[in-house]
């Protein structure tokens, strides 16, 4: 989900006053070129119930329409296309093996004749595709590929027993002007044990950022075990196994700005767009670099404006405040100390790790 500046009203990449929350599988109209297609809820429900009896599935699912069981597919169904063969099915033109794998939820979205019309359409000019990541939450997978000429990035949502969920097809932009520029200062991970990465990278298909200059290599980072982020009632803050842990200085500096009075979002779920950023505090690295540590917990910042910081020193505790839609830690660094007025800067992370969408970054300091 897109998320503005209190005011803006429009999104493009000459007004990149955005800022980007985290957001689940949730049902989203989605079109890029002439595939218009649906990204439906995944993890939701009986499906998330089935898999751990402790989880009673997401807050987009609880949302959402109900969707189909995936035993509800066409008839005709090819048990032998793999999640992991959907590209190449794509290139071989097998659109009704495709369209069998797809649940019928997702069929009454598109006709078979719609989707192969599009699709056909979609891979002209590609000969491969490689993929990007994988990206395993609160009981969806979700598989994304970039074509060989790197213009056009495909995503696909899949059950566990395979069925196609939704699909997304993007048109990706690269900038690699700003991509081969890194900061001067050298960062810490700003979080302690197991993390995480939802969105992060350098493409829109894998960080979800990376279109908008003032949040383009922004990370958007969980905690999750066994591919969830929660255990319990998915509408309680206090569910989700990052809420409350600790957020670290990734270096030295100066505390420039908090916000700390902004109230987590309860239930799960509704998110606050008049404050996107919640509670946030912005640390001065020097050379023109500043830390943005955002969404953290409302009164739980121990640090004020013209305090000195040193990396590793705690700031405060990771929450669920503002344009957020679960507990999470919004992480960046930019030119200025103002968001929706600077411009992201690639991060010159510690040891040369480059974190992107599905890994686990594990940190012991």
């Amino acid at each position: 989900m897109i998320l503005k500046e209190s005011g803006e009203v429009s999104m493009n990449k000459a007004q990149s006053k955005t800022f980007n929350g985290l957001t689940t599988f949730g049902k989203t109209a989605m079109a890029a070129g002439v595939l218009a297609v649906l990204l439906t809820a995944c993890g939701g429900g009986n499906n998330t119930a089935t898999n751990n009896s402790d989880r009673a599935g997401s807050p987009a699912a609880a949302n959402a329409e109900a969707t189909a069981d995936p035993a509800g597919t066409a008839e005709g169904v090819e048990d032998v296309l793999k999640p992991e063969d959907l590209p190449q099915a794509l290139l071989d033109g097998k659109y009704d093996a495709i369209y069998s794998r797809m649940s019928a939820e997702f069929q009454k979205q598109l006709t078979k004749a719609e989707f192969s019309t599009s699709a056909k359409e979609f891979v002209k000019g590609i000969e491969s595709f490689n993929e990007a990541s994988v990206l395993q939450h609160n009981g969806g997978k979700m598989r994304n590929w970039v074509s060989d000429t790197k213009e056009k990035g495909l995503s696909a949502v899949f059950s566990d027993e395979g069925v196609i969920m939704g699909l997304q097809i993007k048109a990706l932009a690269y900038w690699p002007e700003t991509d081969e520029k890194k900061t001067k200062v050298v960062y810490d991970w700003p979080l302690r044990g197991d993390w995480f990465v939802y969105w992060g990278g350098e493409n829109a298909l894998i960080n979800y950022h990376y279109d908008h200059e003032s949040q383009r290599y922004a990370y958007d980072i969980v905690q999750s075990k066994d591919g969830y982020s929660y255990k319990g009632d998915p509408l309680k803050n206090e569910s989700y196994y990052a809420f409350g842990q600790p957020v670290l200085a990734p270096a030295d500096g100066k505390v420039v700005s908090v916000v700390n009075d902004i109230p987590d979002n309860e239930p799960v779920g509704v998110m606050n767009e008049k404050a996107p950023a919640g509670n946030v505090v912005v640390i001065d690295h020097g050379n023109g670099e500043y830390s943005y540590l955002a969404h953290m917990k409302k009164g739980s910042i121990i640090v004020k404006a013209g305090d000195q910081v040193k990396r590793g020193d705690e700031m405060g505790k990771l929450g669920n405040s503002g344009n957020s839609s679960e507990a999470h830690l919004h992480f960046q660094v930019s030119d200025g100390a103002h968001l929706f007025e600077s411009r992201s800067i690639n991060i010159n992370w510690k040891d040369g790790i480059k974190p992107i969408q599905g890994e686990t970054i594990t940190s012991a300091e």
